[in-house]
């Protein structure tokens, strides 16, 4: 999957100083510019279990490293945690309602953290085709916006993503 790089992203990872070493890693396969990290377990997590806080985090525009967390605003994670690539079948929850990432399934060491990116987000700044290969694929990453109410039914979705599907139903 394609995944969000930040703009400092030599500060949060390639200076040898993860941000969360006891519980997940970067996996880097190819340059930084080709987007093929990932971010997998070092260790074991319980379906349910939290796997981060969401803490230290900036409010930011609009882009493609940023989080929505409601309506108009959206957050650079500022972590380790912006490696997370997308999933049709994720392993995580980004539960920005409790401002934490929390295991779908149990996970092992060595799976990688994925989350369903329209989770969060309505219109993403930059759209994608994913490559998850699930059979709940939903083929074009763009947003909650442009999914039928019978594909999000299948997912988690963060409180500002109902309300603003309640929105455009109306």
């Amino acid at each position: 999957m394609p995944n969000t790089v930040p703009e400092n992203y030599n500060a949060i990872i390639i200076n040898g100083k993860p941000t969360h070493p006891n519980d997940f890693k970067v996996v880097r396969q190819g340059s930084p510019e080709s987007f093929s990290s990932k971010l997998v377990a070092v260790r074991s997590f319980a379906k349910g279990s939290v796997i981060a806080t969401l803490e230290g985090l900036t409010l930011g525009a609009k882009r493609y490293s940023t989080v929505q967390i409601s309506k108009d605003e959206h957050i650079e994670l500022n972590s380790d945690l912006v490696f997370m690539n997308h999933s049709c079948d994720p392993s995580t929850l980004m539960d920005v309602d409790h401002m934490a990432v929390t295991a779908t399934r149990d996970i092992a060491p060595n799976d990688e953290l994925t989350f369903f990116y329209p989770s969060t987000e309505w219109d993403m700044a930059q759209p994608f085709l994913c490559w998850c290969g699930s059979p709940k694929c939903i083929e074009t990453v763009q947003g909650a916006r442009y999914l039928s109410s019978e594909v999000l039914e299948q997912f988690v979705l963060s409180q500002h993503i109902k309300e603003l599907i309640e929105k455009q139903n109306y």
